[in-house]
């Protein structure tokens, strides 16, 4: 979980663009001003596939990932394997 946090840390706020697995994909991150909340979501340019989650960070315990109808696996592994790109 530390690298995906690490790899979800280093995006971008708003809207950006990227790779994952040879295809384009625009993504946007939305961090809530007292950062414990943050909603992602990802679609790829030109296709059907996309990638949504919400992430919270409580006062206790670790950070509660929410995939949004997928699962937990496919949103790190997105993470964990985009590479955004800049223009």
């Amino acid at each position: 979980m530390d690298d995906f946090l690490d790899r979800l840390a280093a995006l971008p706020t708003g809207y950006s663009e990227g790779i994952y697995e040879a295809r384009r994909y625009g993504v946007t991150l939305t961090v809530s001003p007292d950062k414990k909340r943050w909603k992602f979501y990802a679609e790829e340019l030109g296709g059907n596939e996309h990638i949504s989650f919400n992430l919270y960070f409580l006062s206790q315990g670790a950070p509660r990932l929410k995939p949004c109808e997928m699962p937990s696996a496919k949103v790190i592994a997105f993470v964990l394997g985009f590479a955004p790109v800049s223009d």
